[in-house]
């Protein structure tokens, strides 16, 4: 009925108009002395003719809308199956539709293409700047012990360069990816042994007590995620320790720090993209990508993530590992 509703606003000029003949009609005939059974039959027969045509129209105007909110569903596809103009109007419309849709898909070709090569040229980038950072930690390391400082921020800048690849396959990662029944305790060591030398300039004890958990995941992805929260909690944690541990109860493995903390107010937006909150407009440092990242990496492997932090206590971060068999592909 809403429908009929819709089509009556519409066409309401139509029926008001066919009333208005239809009283000058029977005043005529009533001027000229006609019986009134003649005029009342002419009339009624009148009006079953329009309420016939009404109800056809109404059925033409309803199946054209069917097919608009079939369109609608299926768009960009879905114009394709726009019905054949009736009118002169139908068809000037449905030529602009074809049109914007045309500039579109050329839009849509223009910034795929972009995106493509911007892609190619930071991943061949990624690729060729690892050989100078190589060449310089060659350098750098010796005489040993002499550059230590030079060496931690030749380290920052071999994360930051990792970020940038993990950034850019983020859209590919599910074809990327390779399940299997992994060890936790071997990627968790692979990360601490990773961030040994910023743990050792820091000064920050490790806690770190080893598990025979097995994970359904890619190591990989999975790695680079502990990764980068373990950068996190170095970054912003100046004394104290980072403790690393398994919830059983959850499967959930723990990553907490004596850090700065986070703003109750900057949680609910920590996994937003580009977000940095108060300790990142602070210090300066952050980019608002890492977490970004740890959270679509961690709902791509089927895993979850979470935060549990207060200024000055803390920080908590909760990967979930629990995963089901029946889920790889």
């Amino acid at each position: 009925m809403k429908s009929f509703g819709e089509y009556l606003k519409k066409i309401w000029k139509v029926p008001v108009l066919f009333g208005l003949m239809a009283v000058i009609t029977a005043g005529v005939l009533a001027l000229y002395d006609i019986p009134c059974e003649p005029v009342f039959y002419c009339a009624l027969l009148c009006g079953a003719a329009g309420l016939a045509f009404l109800f056809w129209d109404y059925s033409k105007y309803r199946a054209k809308v069917k097919g608009l909110e079939e369109i609608a569903k299926n768009l960009p596809e879905g114009l394709e199956f726009l019905a054949e103009p009736s009118d002169k109007a139908d068809e000037l419309y449905i030529k602009i539709l074809e049109e914007l849709d045309s500039q579109r898909r050329k839009a849509e070709t223009r910034r795929r293409k972009f995106y493509e090569e911007l892609s190619d040229y930071y991943s061949m980038w990624v690729h060729q700047i690892k050989t100078p950072i190589a060449a310089l930690r060659l350098l750098l390391a010796e005489p040993e012990g002499k550059n230590q400082a030079a060496l931690d921020e030749l380290f920052k800048v071999e994360q930051y360069v990792e970020m940038v690849l993990g950034y850019l396959r983020t859209e590919e990662i599910s074809s990327d990816m390779t399940f299997s029944k992994c060890s936790l305790d071997e990627i968790v060591r692979e990360q601490i042994h990773k961030y040994a030398r910023i743990f050792v300039g820091k000064r920050l004890a490790v806690s770190y007590d080893g598990t025979e958990f097995e994970a359904l995941t890619d190591p990989k992805w999975l790695g680079f995620v502990i990764g980068q929260i373990l950068s996190n909690a170095l970054k912003y944690t100046e004394k104290g320790k980072i403790s690393i541990y398994l919830s059983q109860e959850k499967e959930e493995l723990v990553i907490e720090d004596t850090g700065i903390g986070i703003r109750e107010e900057d949680l609910p937006r920590v996994f937003e993209k580009g977000y940095t909150g108060h300790n990142g407009r602070r210090e300066n440092t952050s980019t608002g990508i890492g977490l970004y990242l740890c959270a679509k990496i961690m709902k791509k492997l089927g895993h979850t993530i979470r935060i549990e932090s207060a200024p000055g206590k803390g920080t908590r971060v909760f990967l979930g590992l629990g995963r089901k068999e029946a889920e790889i592909y």
